[in-house]
């Protein structure tokens, strides 16, 4: 399982969507699956052709983000890379549950909120 995730950035969330993320979270893990470098990333502009260079430059495996559009999505498949979208939640619940090989694209990780 060792590689490079990146999470993109909403504040401590995962960001609602790829092409308006400016600030990404690298984390680079070894082949028992425990970290061994992080980073966290600023952005010059959003930018989903950008972020896409980024991904390809630092050798990333795994993306996980929000809502991703088609053209971007098939495009980081096409380079054999994992891509978990349409996640919403506070990116650090989203990287231990990749770590512990249960996040699935579509996974909505906030809390139930009380109703009544």
């Amino acid at each position: 399982m060792s590689g490079t995730i990146l999470v993109t950035l909403y504040r401590d969330e995962v960001a609602p969507r790829f092409d308006l993320a400016s600030e990404v979270l690298l984390v680079t893990v070894n082949d028992e699956g425990r970290e061994i470098r992080r980073q966290e990333l600023v952005l010059a502009h959003a930018s989903a052709d950008d972020l896409c260079d980024l991904i390809l430059d630092r050798e990333v495996s795994v993306v996980i983000t929000g809502g991703m559009e088609d053209e971007h999505y098939h495009y980081l498949r096409w380079k054999r890379l994992d891509v978990l979208d349409g996640v919403a939640g506070l990116a650090e619940d989203a990287l231990s549950r990749h770590l512990s090989g249960e996040l699935r694209c579509g996974d909505i990780l906030f809390p139930r909120g009380e109703h009544g």
